[in-house]
């Protein structure tokens, strides 16, 4: 035996000098990104703390947003996100559902794939142009014209400013929720169709609870990169300055979010700041407290998704147990 494994050199394998350095490359890049984002969050933490306070989260800005705090934007990005996430997620998982589970495979299959990729890699101030010539000036006053309210639908809105972050959240949605589709095993397919299930109650009972967890993965993607966008909400609702909220009240008592009004947004604010106040030193301060205050929204709705996720994973591991 000895003598065999001489003859194969497996008493004394060589050393994989390539691995050993590929790994070394690979753990110090690593580092070197985490040191960099640590001190990131960690000036911002810094420089933004002082600042947070209970009249910095409930006041409005006051002084030319020289003073006061940023409630507006607090409210307005949370609800942006919320209706940005109710148009965009069904829509983009039913589009999976669709290129998985029904579209045959072709030549529009693959071209929908190829546009559904590169529509992920449009520059974001191209998704804002979209949206004011479509959502603004095409389908709202459209709306308008219909309908005869005058200039209601047809100006920025909250709406619109949602739908355009919508598309843009389209490919992450769709690209997340066919992988979660395509791991659900063929099998558990395969033994619905023999319980004579249909098409639909396959995909509804059997493989939709499966690809739940994937499909909120998607969602929460989605959140991360619509919440801190400025360009795409820069001209379909976004508001310089506007302290109120954009709220209605239903029946005169129940109040609700208006998506026909404008509003205010935490990195739009941060823009403002930045770029067009009068005195930026004064402001900057509030610059760092707005920024960790969307840091921290961002992380506060990626946690109630991976909740939500966490959740469905173990009723279904509860079930299948």
């Amino acid at each position: 035996m000895e003598t065999v494994l001489k003859r194969h050199n497996l008493t004394e394998a060589p050393l994989d000098w390539m691995g050993l350095i590929a790994v070394g490359i690979c753990r110090t890049l690593f580092i070197l990104c985490a040191c960099f984002l640590f001190l990131i969050l960690g000036r911002i933490a810094l420089q933004g703390l002082p600042v947070i306070s209970w009249e910095f989260l409930s006041k409005e800005p006051i002084n030319g947003m020289t003073a006061g705090g940023i409630f507006p934007c607090i409210f307005g990005t949370i609800s942006l996100v919320v209706i940005m996430v109710l148009l965009a997620f069904p829509l983009g998982v039913f589009t999976a559902i669709y290129l998985v589970e029904y579209a045959k495979p072709s030549a529009s299959t693959r071209l929908i794939r190829a546009a559904v990729n590169n529509l992920a890699g449009v520059p974001s101030i191209v998704f804002g142009l979209f949206g004011v010539g479509f959502f603004v000036l095409f389908l709202g006053r459209n709306i308008d014209r219909v309908l005869g309210t005058g200039l209601l639908f047809g100006q920025p809105a909250m709406i619109w400013a949602a739908s355009t972050l919508a598309v843009l959240s389209l490919p992450v949605i769709i690209v997340a929720t066919e992988e979660a589709l395509n791991a659900v095993p063929q099998s558990l397919r395969e033994a619905s169709y023999a319980l004579g299930a249909t098409k639909w109650q396959t995909v509804w009972h059997t493989v939709l609870p499966q690809a739940r967890g994937g499909m909120l993965t998607g969602a929460i993607l989605a959140v991360s990169r619509a919440a801190g966008e400025t360009a795409p909400i820069l001209f379909t609702g976004c508001a310089y300055f506007l302290p109120r909220l954009p709220v209605a009240y239903l029946f005169g008592v129940i109040p609700v979010i208006n998506p026909t009004d404008q509003f205010m947004a935490l990195p739009y604010h941060i823009f403002i700041m930045a770029t067009q106040s009068t005195n930026v030193k004064a402001t900057l301060p509030i610059q760092y407290g707005t920024t960790l205050v969307l840091i921290v929204v961002i992380f506060a709705l990626n946690l109630t998704a991976m909740v939500f996720r966490y959740r469905f994973r173990k009723s279904m591991a509860s079930r299948t147990a």
